[in-house]
């Protein structure tokens, strides 16, 4: 086991640094201006200077993902059982959750911060329509794939509709639900930075505009990757995640060899 982890952790590890040598080789062969591309020293250097005011930024925006992921990753639950429960119900909004995620996040938040103000609301509110989504298709393409024999199974021996739910579809939905909170766990990043770019007084998305406007292009790429980070940090606990609750699932992945 130790050996598979190494393989398929080892071959990203060796792509980022190729890819960062390169980088740096080519900001220093063709004396690239900072302000355009700085090197990856050179941006590792000025996250170091300014990590004490960065730290702010960062767990304000880890705080405001975090509030609009979990609101999120609820509404996506409900919708998705109510939709499997209820069969008009989901021939009615199914069209309507679909429509919701054709809808511009960049012409939505404005529209939001209008009628809620500047405040957390708005900003969650943004997360939440980027996240439940996944979670909601992704949940109800699980309860699909329930075996339909099992379910007659337990129809003949007169399991309830609620035991049915609960004992089989449920179980069986969960490896798809855990592919769509990690989904939805990296979208929830990039909402809460969309929503601090229209209006917020910190955060890392704030961090980026004034960095921006004053031709930081060094602190725009550290915030970039600490915005990096925290995605993947977010999804390696997810990860983690579905191996104790989802151990089936994961155990048939690692014997086909197609485990994250």
């Amino acid at each position: 086991m130790r050996r598979l982890s190494s393989w398929r952790v080892g071959p990203p590890i060796l792509a980022i640094l190729l890819i960062l040598v390169i980088w740096q080789l080519a900001v220093s062969i063709f004396n690239i201006a900072d302000w355009m591309l700085p090197s990856p020293i050179q941006i590792i250097q000025e996250g170091i200077a300014i990590y004490p005011r960065l730290l702010g930024h960062t767990l304000s925006t880890i705080q405001i993902a975090l509030g609009g992921f979990a609101i999120g990753v609820f509404v996506g639950i409900v919708l998705a059982v109510v939709l499997h429960l209820i069969p008009q119900a989901r021939q009615s909004l199914y069209p309507l959750m679909v429509l919701s995620q054709n809808i511009p996040i960049i012409a939505l938040a404005p529209l939001l911060v209008l009628w809620f103000g500047f405040g957390a609301l708005p900003k969650i509110l943004i997360i939440t329509l980027v996240c439940f989504f996944p979670v909601a298709v992704s949940l109800i393409d699980g309860f699909r794939q329930t075996s339909p024999t099992l379910r007659n199974y337990m129809q003949m021996i007169g399991a309830s509709r609620r035991q049915i739910f609960f004992k089989l579809e449920w179980p069986s939905a969960l490896p798809y639900f855990f592919s769509g909170l990690k989904i939805s766990a990296t979208y929830s990043v990039m909402g809460a930075v969309i929503a601090e770019w229209l209006g917020a007084q910190e955060g890392l998305g704030v961090f980026m505009t004034l960095a921006s406007s004053a031709f930081r292009t060094d602190q725009v790429f550290v915030a970039i990757f600490v915005i990096m980070v925290i995605s993947l940090i977010l999804f390696g606990f997810i990860l983690l995640l579905e191996k104790w609750l989802v151990p089936w699932d994961t155990n048939q992945k690692e014997a086909r060899g197609d485990g994250e």
